[in-house]
């Protein structure tokens, strides 16, 4: 099976280019979220034109208001909106059901227990992304949600509850473990973003033509 690959964090035109001339599935832009990746929307917005209708255009977000997802909404135009915070299921629905965009739940995963927060998403979610847990910040502080390049023990994932069965694999993917992630985790595709970088939001065209390699065999 042909897994799909999600290069998230991307912040200049030459790295959306990369991404779509590698054959990348999803793209993630961070416009609500505490990341040196992160764009405002309108940047977002024209930094994934040249993806509209090639790649699945991915609005990264972490406990977003009710104000930022209407701009979200409305100026980028997302295929996607990855929610990468606290948002409970109720929230999930209602956002999915008032803007009308798919979902992604991403929820940080130490221990199998959890992997229990997914089955609460089943049904609300298109899939989900596992991810490592992020160290902890400095004191009053909220740490960054993700693109911080740790992983975690992907055997946990033999115990995924029921509906939470479709997700992208994320925390420390790289060239040279991305076989064995899909593989080990049995997940339908990767989501990476440090892995395949030189610097902090600037892509390394080498390494993204590694990781597909990888993937795609």
């Amino acid at each position: 099976m042909i897994s799909s690959v999600k290069i998230c964090g991307l912040t200049r035109p030459e790295d959306v280019e990369l991404a779509i001339g590698a054959g990348a599935d999803y793209m993630g832009f961070i416009v609500e979220a505490k990341s040196p990746r992160m764009l405002t929307v309108a940047q977002a917005a024209e930094l994934s034109l040249p993806a509209k209708g090639i790649v699945s255009r991915v609005a990264v977000t972490v406990n977003a208001d009710d104000k930022a997802l209407k701009n979200i909404a409305e100026t980028m135009q997302p295929d996607f909106i990855q929610l990468h915070g606290d948002e409970s299921p109720q929230r999930a629905a209602q956002i999915k059901a008032r803007y009308g965009i798919p979902i992604i739940r991403a929820l940080p995963i130490a221990s199998a227990d959890d992997l229990n927060a997914a089955a609460d998403f089943a049904g609300i979610a298109d899939f989900f992304i596992f991810d490592a847990k992020a160290p902890k910040g400095p004191e009053g502080q909220e740490a960054q949600r993700g693109g911080h390049g740790l992983s975690f023990d992907w055997d946990i994932l033999k115990h995924i509850p029921k509906g939470a069965e479709r997700y992208l694999l994320a925390g420390g993917i790289t060239p040279d473990n991305a076989a064995r992630a899909i593989a080990q985790s049995k997940a339908f595709g990767l989501d990476v973003s440090s892995g395949i970088e030189r610097a902090k939001g600037v892509k390394d065209a080498g390494k993204i033509t590694a990781l597909m390699k990888a993937v795609h065999g």
